[in-house]
């Protein structure tokens, strides 16, 4: 382990442990946080982040370990306490209250009052104040913050923190669900809190986020501390990645193989559109090829393939599975069909989270599993744990509920599931969002290998490397249109950008 330097510590975890059930979440985890700094948390999931987050914040009481706050043990025996001394915690599920105006969340628990009587004007006045300090002054304190985008929702969260005497924040994933510019917003709030000496710690995925906005590194692996206080600017991204995953990646993206020549155009889709969305989108995509839509977001491509699928009814052209035409607006048909839709929302839109992986599995095969109109336990358990085998999910347990699990285990619930009910078009939207780099190159070998067995795969994603490491076809799209069908080999992202900027202003 590397050793921290001797500078004063705000934050000094020490050896911090914590098991549930007999499940060792934590296993000795330490971290150093100096006032002023930001401090990223980096790990794969199930390196014992949230369980680090939650135990600062007052939630988890550990095992063994303590906890050093300017010098001293302290005991977090609950979040009060944890404010109290001056910790606040921003989970990556935004804890706002969206029937609330933004003064009634920034003051929620805590409101100003004299005699007994809400002072609504002293907390509008002090809203503004901080919502000024963070840069947003522009947002008016009475504005309900079920209206809010998600960018402005995190800036209220920050500006409830800041509303007590608060000299450390605690940011989990708060990129996750926030575009290109709004995480420039946000690294200048941040910028603007470390420079007024309140330190930052910052949970990631992301490498690149933690290149331009990271002070110093802990990195965490299977519950125990594989680094302390690594400086970013010494420490290259392949080092990183070993302390994270205990292995060198040399290459995420695994190697393309040839499409086998006269390989049968499995999906065809010519001239398809949805009105004031998307227009005459055609592209076919071959047995073992897989296909990458590239561009900003508002491009369209999710549309695109919810329209492909069915979810959304084409107001124009025509897909085709193999020989069969797809009726407009079916879902139920493209299934049959033998299509298959993975959804940028997982968690919403796929996965019934409080169901076991086996029936998360058996979801889009229930006739095959259906015995007297009831779902065959026996049966649905048998064929998930050969898909448990297969994608080598973790933890094994089919019984176990897919809220449970890491993003990445997610991901390989809904491509079992597909896999089991006999697609042979599958429709990837953000297949690795919120999943860490280790769990990203299994996807990826696992999508490559999907594509390798004859099945035809297009896939979307915000991150345009990906798609040029993933296809073998990309799609360039902006502004509801494709500007650009040709092989990834001869396109890079800047190419990418390019085509896509001077779509959009055209």
């Amino acid at each position: 382990m590397i050793k921290d330097d001797h500078v004063p510590s705000l934050l000094d975890v020490r050896g911090v442990a914590k098991a549930f059930s007999g499940v060792h979440a934590l296993r000795g985890v330490d971290l150093r946080v100096r006032a002023g700094e930001v401090h990223c948390v980096l790990g794969q999931n199930g390196a014992g982040k949230s369980t680090l987050i939650k135990t600062l914040a007052g939630v988890h009481r550990p095992d063994a370990g303590e906890i050093l706050w300017r010098g001293e043990t302290v005991e977090i025996a609950d979040p009060d306490a944890a404010i109290e001394l001056g910790i606040a915690t921003m989970y990556q599920e935004l804890d706002v209250v969206d029937g609330l105006t933004i003064a009634e969340n920034i003051f929620l628990g805590h409101e100003l009052s004299r005699a007994g009587f809400t002072q609504r004007g002293e907390a509008a006045r002090r809203t503004t104040e901080l919502l000024r300090r963070l840069g947003h002054a522009n947002l008016p304190p009475h504005t309900e913050v079920g209206t809010l985008s998600a960018a402005n929702k995190q800036i209220v969260s920050m500006a409830r923190a800041l509303s007590h005497d608060i000299k450390l924040i605690i940011m989990d994933e708060p990129s996750a669900v926030l575009d290109t510019e709004e995480v420039k917003n946000l690294f200048a709030v941040v910028r603007e809190l470390t420079a007024a000496g309140i330190a930052v710690v910052y949970i990631t995925h992301r490498l690149e986020e933690i290149r331009e906005i990271g002070d110093r590194i802990t990195v965490l692996k299977d519950g125990r501390t594989t680094a302390v206080g690594l400086p970013v600017a010494d420490t290259p991204t392949a080092e990183l990645i070993r302390l994270m995953t205990g292995r060198d990646i040399a290459n995420v993206f695994p190697e393309r193989m040839p499409i086998e020549p006269g390989a049968p155009v499995v999906l065809d889709v010519q001239g398809l559109g949805l009105a004031g969305v998307f227009a005459d989108v055609s592209f076919t995509v071959r047995a073992g090829e897989v296909v990458g839509l590239a561009g900003l977001v508002g491009s369209g491509r999710s549309e695109i393939l919810e329209t492909v699928y069915g979810a959304r009814k084409a107001s124009e052209g025509t897909v085709r599975v193999r020989d069969r035409t797809l009726p407009r607006g079916s879902v139920h048909a493209a299934v049959r069909a033998g299509v298959g839709l993975s959804p940028e929302e997982r968690k919403s839109q796929g996965l019934v989270l409080d169901e076991p992986i086996f029936v998360n599995i058996a979801l889009a095969s229930m006739t095959r599993f259906a015995r007297g109109g009831f779902l065959d336990d026996r049966a649905a358990r048998r064929v998930a744990r050969e898909q448990i085998d297969a994608f080598e999910l973790r933890p094994a347990d089919p019984d176990r509920p897919a809220r449970t699990l890491s993003g990445g285990n997610q991901q390989k619930i809904l491509l079992a599931r597909w896999l089991v009910h006999g697609t042979t078009v599958l429709l990837l939207d953000e297949p690795t969002r919120g999943v860490d780099v280790g769990a990203r190159a299994e996807i990826y070998a696992l999508i490559r290998d999907l594509a390798a067995a004859g099945n035809a795969v297009v896939i979307v994603s915000s991150e345009i490397e990906e798609v040029l490491g993933l296809a073998d076809t990309v799609l360039v799209v902006a502004d509801g249109r494709i500007l650009r069908t040709l092989p990834a080999h001869q396109i890079d992202e800047h190419g990418v950008l390019d085509l896509v900027m001077k779509g959009t202003a055209a």
